[in-house]
């Protein structure tokens, strides 16, 4: 992966596009919500691109392991966050089927760059 840049990773282009669907999710929304849910799933899925972004750009493999790791933990955010919306009645099922398989995705992705970074560490 040397050379490479971040954006040339497809976990986090997919992760750019998470935080395009919970944006567009949020809008629609209650106003109550602004400062609650809205909130939150956005801070989520943004920092699911920052920490792919911030892990590779350290360089190492073991800090992209412990970002990786990082950004999975908030893409369990964003489902959970998401499944509360869809349990509140906040949002019709059907309009967070894409975003959850971005989420399944993203986590899948996360978690095989995962296993070959700690390959070439040799753990």
């Amino acid at each position: 992966m040397p050379g490479a840049s971040y954006r040339d990773l497809l976990v986090w282009q997919k992760a750019i596009q998470l935080v395009l669907e919970c944006y567009a999710i949020t809008e629609s929304l209650p106003a109550t919500e602004r400062y609650g849910l809205s909130a939150q799933i956005r801070r989520a899925a943004v920092s699911i691109a920052s920490n792919i972004a911030e892990g590779h750009r350290r360089g190492s493999p073991g800090m992209f392991i412990q970002f990786l790791s990082i950004a999975r933990g908030s893409v369990a955010e964003v489902e959970t966050q998401l499944e509360i919306v869809t349990r509140l009645g906040l949002a019709v099922p059907e309009l967070l089927e894409r975003p959850l398989k971005l989420c399944d995705e993203i986590s899948r992705m996360a978690s095989a760059l995962q296993r070959a970074n700690r390959q070439r560490r040799g753990i």
